[in-house]
């Protein structure tokens, strides 16, 4: 499969994970991802891997253009850990 920009911002979007979420993620700089993104330029297809699984690790699946289109969907899997402090789903603390 091949990774569009669009789809990689796209699947950011729906988990809710920032730019340098998804690097931490992948194991990859965050100028990786915003070059990427911003179609400054191609990336090297073992770096594509290694976005597309922290992706889909995270709860998203990437639909490929050969199929309807190039897209994204949530997989049903939970994309955020309630427990990570930095999960929009992260219970508020008392001077919140």
């Amino acid at each position: 499969m091949n990774l569009l920009p669009e789809q990689c911002r796209a699947a950011r979007g729906l988990l809710n994970w920032t730019q340098e979420h998804l690097a931490t993620s992948a194991g990859v700089s965050r100028s990786t991802i915003k070059d990427f993104e911003c179609n400054r330029h191609a990336i090297h297809r073992a770096t594509e891997v290694l976005l597309i699984k922290a992706l889909e690790a995270g709860g998203v699946r990437l639909i490929p253009a050969e199929e309807e289109g190039p897209g994204v969907r949530l997989s049903g899997k939970p994309s955020a850990d309630p427990a990570d402090p930095a999960s929009p789903c992260a219970p508020l603390s008392a001077a919140e």
